[in-house]
């Protein structure tokens, strides 16, 4: 194998097999000779002189793409799809003439791209099913396990760790949703012409408006869609491409905030992605347990969202009924926002499937902190007592300030509640404040809204949907 080339870091590291062969060259050629097969077949349907023996003769050599014969062409003619025309041609002499009979370069590219992209989607939907199934497991499971909450990324209320992971949840189950709605909204372009007129099809079908008009849903549902878009210059509006670009920006947003958390979470000694035995965290730092799987997902997935521009800017400068600035860049754009995705998946997978979560630091943090927030109820058990409640609440912020002092200044542990329980104008001793620190009385209705919520959304979506639940693919770590 030559090294001595540039190898794409999403084709050699990050998306997998299944997703790279989507947008392979074997896929992309294949589905134009499908569009040919399907367009000289809509032809003959509405009446032109194409006979039986010329479709089997394209069939037959749908799979079988002559590249050095195409190559070759392209160097000579400067055009890809001519080139491709040119060599299909050459293995099927019967029927050569009609191929790409009417047609410009956009029937087979944009249609194969509307192709490619409704399978691209497919796969991701696939494995971001999976994700969800995890992450329900996981938040169904710690759903009532106290843990410190955080704003500002200083110490808050408490939450449970698995209400923070059905936040995380939840955000993947929106992604579902706009998938699910830009997927069932797509529209092959069909073949429209050179300036989406369809002058050339009017003129092959002798001015019949009406075979015209059918050439179009004939063609889609050949190719197994719906419809074709209404109206159209020479491609499709490329919104289509930014509201698919734009799904999978979402889900590399929330992919980015999970693996945020955790690796906030993994310095607090808290919750860890896998590690394998062997692993090697540093190459210096033999004790180190880097979160790189989750540093892996936010880089990749700053990649997706800055990706998202190219779509909306090439959207936006198309001049009027096309320009062809847009061609390399989807090149390029939409293939590497897809592979890149389904690496993001394949780690998101990975990491929830295996997170190890440490029960004890998780109390040890909490039950620092906890103390301040026990004042509350402290306060008003000692006003309910006889006390006066703003005498009461200046001894309290005094004691908090001399407890928490000892925690910076010293390194010491929060004696706050002692310091209460040794002041008499508290009712309370030391066992009855004790009570007061109890976890659960400070998560709310944590426990019961992830019950809920998994009842009513997430479950009888895996339900419904257990046999498109994908697998993701093996990670290169």
């Amino acid at each position: 194998m030559t090294k001595d080339r540039y190898e794409s870091p999403l084709t050699g590291r990050y998306a997998g097999k299944e997703m790279q062969r989507v947008f392979s060259p074997e896929t992309k050629f294949r589905t134009w000779r499908r569009l040919w097969i399907a367009l000289a077949e809509a032809e003959q349907t509405l009446g032109l002189d194409i006979t039986d023996e010329q479709i089997e003769e394209l069939k037959a050599h749908a799979d079988e793409i002559n590249y050095e014969e195409a190559e070759q062409r392209e160097k000579a003619v400067r055009h890809d799809v001519m080139a491709h025309v040119y060599a299909y041609g050459l293995q099927c002499p019967k029927a050569k003439g009609i191929i790409h009979l009417g047609a410009t370069s956009c029937y087979v590219g944009d249609n194969t791209d509307i192709i490619l992209m409704r399978e691209a989607l497919a796969i991701v939907r696939g494995k971001l099913l999976g994700v969800i199934r995890s992450l329900a497991s996981f938040a169904d499971r710690y759903k009532a396990l106290p843990t410190l909450g955080f704003t500002h990324f200083q110490p808050a209320q408490p939450v449970t760790v698995g209400k923070r992971a059905a936040l995380w949840l939840q955000d993947f189950m929106t992604d579902l949703e706009d998938l699910d709605v830009v997927n069932g909204s797509l529209k092959l372009l069909g073949s429209k012409g050179t300036t989406g007129t369809q002058a050339s099809f009017l003129e092959l079908f002798d001015g019949d408006p009406e075979k015209v008009q059918r050439l179009d849903p004939l063609i889609a549902e050949k190719t197994g869609f719906d419809a074709c878009v209404a109206l159209s210059g020479q491609t499709y509006s490329r919104k289509q491409d930014l509201r698919v670009m734009n799904v999978l920006t979402g889900i590399a947003v929330s992919a980015s905030k999970m693996a945020t958390d955790i690796r906030l979470l993994q310095h607090l000694k808290e919750v860890e992605e896998p590690f394998e035995k062997e692993q090697i965290g540093s190459s210096a730092m033999a004790y180190k347990r880097n979160p790189m799987r989750s540093e892996r997902i936010c880089a990749l997935a700053r990649y997706v969202m800055a990706d998202s521009l190219n779509p909306a800017l090439t959207a936006a400068t198309q001049w009027m009924e096309r320009t062809l600035d847009d061609s390399a860049n989807k090149r390029l754009s939409i293939p590497e926002a897809f592979l890149c995705t389904d690496g993001i998946l394949n780690l998101c997978a990975n990491v929830t499937e295996g997170l190890v979560v440490y029960e004890k630091m998780i109390t040890k943090h909490l039950m620092q902190e906890l103390p301040f927030m026990a004042t509350e109820n402290i306060l008003m058990d000692a006003v309910k007592a006889g006390g006066d409640r703003q005498q009461l609440h200046e001894k309290i912020r005094q004691h908090a300030m001399e407890a928490g002092k000892r925690v910076k200044e010293e390194g010491a542990e929060n004696d706050l509640l002692e310091r209460i329980a040794e002041d008499p104008a508290f009712p309370q001793d030391a066992a009855a404040l004790s009570a007061l620190t109890d976890p659960s009385r400070y998560t709310g209705a944590c426990a019961e809204q992830v019950t809920r919520y998994l009842k009513e959304e997430v479950e009888p979506l895996l339900r419904a949907e257990e046999a498109s639940i994908g697998t993701a693919e093996e990670i290169t770590v």
